[in-house]
């Protein structure tokens, strides 16, 4: 894994500082399922090996199920979401139905991948021809004489802790140019920004790649709703971008597969989560891009003070309880004490979008985001931080991403009770509380065939 200095040289040449954090019990709440397969996948990639005529069902051992906790769920969530919630619930307590997506490395050589998972039965999730609005035309460029495809890698990790007043990035653009540190090497060119992710209709498992140092990863197995915030918030070549609360890295490295932005400044609080993160970004970015991705150890709700209005996208993929994680890792004894948490994460992940509000500049954009069912995280936050900042307002999402995408995801946009399954389609009926209800945001609601998700967005520009 690639080191974490206290300073880098490159970030002291463009004034980049960050503040020392002590992270809070809260930032732990967040559990991500993460695959630690160590098959050899140079076998299994090899298209001449006969193990590779099929992808076959992949699962772990028997998980152990929280009963505290899903009674709670029972309990909330069959008010919630009304007929929804037996359906989600049905997924949700069998593990061997949940599906994943396949994020193709447009840094590594992927057209061998990619003819073995047509091959197997998966289609791209996001057709090309869609998702090139994401993207700035002609390819991006970057400039390192040293980077060879597939094999070099982010050789260190500059997380800067400074002062509580030092500003982190510097307002100055110019910190951002390409090259900037590099203009005697030679520019090279990447592919064009591809955001591709393979799908199957069945719960098919795609062997994992054990991390290698030195060498990249040439895809990324995720749940497949997890790229939703990411098209969301439409990142453009050349932008400033923060992704606030970034471990485990899937959604920065959506992020660097669909667009060159000048700056991802990925923030993580939390000591463990932040080495995580170190090692998905090392594994999948090359070296080139040491001067655009920095990572930083910030307590997110500082964003707001000391870097207001320096970037032009900020993503708040928040700490949340992580409904298919809480229901198997742990006990029942700490089950109970999670759900006294769970009651303070509201508040939390307010104080999170109130500062990236802050943290954006005048006609940018914030995506917030969780993996929770919960309205209480998910809806309630979105109105309540709305009600502070009169100069953002929500967009609506419902006929971009809940129409277009409602073959693969089945979606859900009332914040009310008692819902029924609702089918996307384009707004006909009662105008006005159909926007309101689209505009606080759309909720991915896990379904047999459709096991993805759970998954919240809700998408904030602030006026120029």
């Amino acid at each position: 894994m690639f080191s974490v200095t206290q300073l880098c040289r490159i970030w002291r040449k463009s004034s980049f500082k960050t503040k020392k954090l002590t992270p809070t019990r809260l930032w732990r709440c967040r559990w991500c399922n993460c695959h630690t397969d160590r098959d050899n996948v140079s076998q299994q990639l090899n298209p001449e090996d006969p193990r590779n005529n099929q992808v076959t069902k992949r699962h772990k051992k028997q998980r152990t199920l929280c009963q505290p906790v899903l009674d709670h769920f029972d309990q909330q969530y069959s008010e919630e979401l009304g007929d929804l919630w037996p359906y989600a619930r049905e997924v949700l307590l069998d593990p061997q139905s949940w599906q994943y997506g396949i994020m193709l490395n447009r840094f590594t050589a992927v057209t061998g991948i990619a003819q073995i998972l047509r091959a197997q039965g998966f289609s791209t999730l996001l057709p090309q021809a869609d998702v090139s609005v994401l993207h700035s035309n002609g390819p991006s460029t970057v400039l390192n004489s040293k980077y060879q495809e597939g094999k070099d890698t982010l050789s260190t990790l500059c997380i800067s802790k400074g002062s509580p007043g030092d500003p982190h990035p510097q307002s100055d653009n110019s910190s951002f140019a390409l090259g900037q540190d590099s203009q005697s090497e030679p520019a090279l060119s990447f592919p064009p920004p591809s955001l591709q992710c393979y799908i199957h209709p069945s719960p098919l498992r795609f062997p994992s790649q054990a991390h290698r140092p030195g060498q990249l990863k040439q895809y990324y197995l995720l749940n497949a709703a997890s790229l939703l915030p990411v098209l969301a918030l439409q990142v453009k070549d050349g932008e400033k971008v923060l992704d606030l609360c970034s471990a485990p890295g899937g959604k920065a490295l959506a992020i660097m597969q669909s667009a060159s932005p000048a700056l991802l400044c990925c923030n993580e609080p939390d000591l463990h989560r932040r080495d995580w993160l170190a090692k998905t970004l090392e594994s999948f970015l090359p070296h080139s891009l040491k001067s655009r991705v920095i990572v930083s150890a910030q307590d997110g709700r500082s964003f707001g003070q000391s870097e207001a209005g320096l970037y032009d996208k900020v993503l708040v993929d928040a700490p949340c309880s992580n409904d298919r994680s809480w229901l198997y890792s742990c006990n029942s004894q700490q089950g109970e004490q999670r759900l006294k948490e769970r009651a303070r994460l509201p508040s939390l992940q307010a104080q999170l979008l109130r500062s990236a509000l802050l943290a954006v500049c005048p006609g940018g954009t914030v995506v917030y985001s969780t993996c929770t069912l919960s309205s209480f995280e998910n809806f309630s936050v979105v109105e309540t931080v709305l009600k502070d900042f009169p100069e953002a307002e929500a967009e609506d999402l419902w006929e971009e991403i809940a129409i277009p995408l409602s073959k693969y995801f089945t979606f859900s946009s009332n914040p009310g009770h008692g819902q029924t399954t609702q089918e996307a389609t384009p707004k006909t009926q009662d105008a006005s509380v159909s926007f309101y209800r689209h505009r606080l945001g759309i909720l991915v609601v896990p379904q047999l065939g459709k096991s993805w998700g759970p998954m919240f967005l809700a998408r904030i520009r602030t006026r120029k």
